[in-house]
């Protein structure tokens, strides 16, 4: 296993690492792990579609059911004579 020194950590963040691994019953230095390990993993999750966003987030509305116009035949194109 890999292993690395953090330099010139903030006392306050130390003191909150130290009270936060207090509460989980474990070492400063698991605490420290757990946290990366979190972090990163959040990372490695696939990127949503935007599409999908925009539908999940509008789900709660409930949906809209829109009339599909026919098709038409198309146009001719205009010539420049």
């Amino acid at each position: 296993m890999a292993s690395i020194t953090v330099r010139n950590l903030d006392d306050g963040l130390k003191r909150r690492l130290r009270v936060r691994a207090a509460e989980h019953e474990r070492s400063m230095e698991q605490e420290a792990r757990d946290i990366l390990r979190v972090a990163l993993d959040e990372d490695a999750a696939p990127p949503r579609n935007l599409g999908t966003a925009i539908r999940e987030l509008f789900r709660p509305y409930g949906g809209v059911e829109l009339e599909i116009p026919p098709r038409e035949p198309m146009r001719e194109p205009p010539t420049f004579d």
